[in-house]
Formats: structure tokens, sequence, C-alpha cells
């Protein structure tokens, strides 16, 4: 073996080994929104839809499908603030693996596939409706926000999309 391959091998697992070390530390970075902007997110979803006529909660999630902020609308019913987590949970977390954007994608793809005689499993938290949608930074998924209370889950993603629009340019 020449020298050259020799250090090019030595070389390569220094790396390796310098690579692996950091993650064998044990500590993992991960982004999400800023108490500040999802607390303005859900606002200015609960905020579109009343404009509209509608009186609607909104959840925004992180990946762990925790709560960052919740805001119910005036008159919006008391069901809207399970079923807005929901949408924000699944939004979350169905949408990774296939980078998805929202419930409505989710469920048409489903929709699509050939029927199983597999039965499906009810996950907790987890719903279809339309009216999730992931909260991408970077071009990766880091939560999710959920609106419920629009006479249609289509109503529903409007008014994410559209707060989602106002805060896009700070999510970097």
């Amino acid at each position: 073996m020449s020298r050259a391959l020799a250090a090019g091998v030595v070389l390569a697992f220094a790396l390796v080994a310098t690579a692996t070390g950091a993650s064998a530390q044990g500590l993992v970075s991960i982004q999400k929104l800023s108490a500040p902007l999802a607390n303005e997110l859900v606002g200015d979803s609960v905020a579109i839809c009343a404009q509209k006529g509608y009186a609607v909660t909104a959840v925004v999630v992180d990946l762990d499908g925790v709560r960052q902020a919740v805001l119910r609308g005036n008159g919006a019913p008391i069901h809207t603030l399970d079923n807005a987590f929901y949408k924000a949970y699944s939004a979350a977390s169905l949408t990774l693996a296939r980078r998805e954007d929202s419930t409505k994608a989710v469920a048409d793809r489903m929709a699509k596939a050939p029927a199983t005689t597999v039965p499906a499993t009810p996950l907790p938290n987890v719903t279809y409706a339309v009216g999730g949608v992931a909260i991408v930074a970077g071009g990766h998924t880091i939560g999710g926000i959920g609106v419920s209370g629009a006479p249609g889950g289509q109503f529903d993603e409007e008014c994410a999309r559209a707060a989602m629009a106002k805060i896009q340019d700070r999510m970097k």
C-alpha cells in the first residue's frame, strides 16, 4: 500500500471517529418557532378566519408534538381545541417521511392507495382531516399548525397558509 493511500485511510478513519465522537456526546440540536413567532402565527390564523366570519382555534406544535401556542377565537366551539391540535400534530408527524406539506396531501395520497386487507390501527392524536399544515424552515419540517372551526377543512387550511405567509421571511 502506498504512503498516500495509507495516509488517506488514516484521515478517513480520523474523520469518522470525529463525527462519531460528536454524536456520541448525546446532544441534539433542533429548530422550532420562538414563542413570540408561534403566538403570532396562531393569532394571525384566528384573525384571518374571523375576517371571513369563521370562529376557529389555531394550535402550533413542535416536532415532539408539544403545543407551543394555542388560541381559541371568540365563539369557536370547544371541540375545535382538540381538533386543531390533532391537525397540527398530524401535519408535524405524518408529513415528514414523504415531505408532504399538509394533512390534505396525506389524505389525498392515502385515498389513491390500493385497498388493503390490513386493518387500520388508530394512532393517538392523528387525524387526516384537512386543516393541518407543516411548518417548514430551510427545507425541513420543524412543526405543524392546525386550524379548526371553519365550515370546511379547506377554509381552515387557507387561514393557516395565509398566516404562514406573513411570517415566512422570519423563519430563518
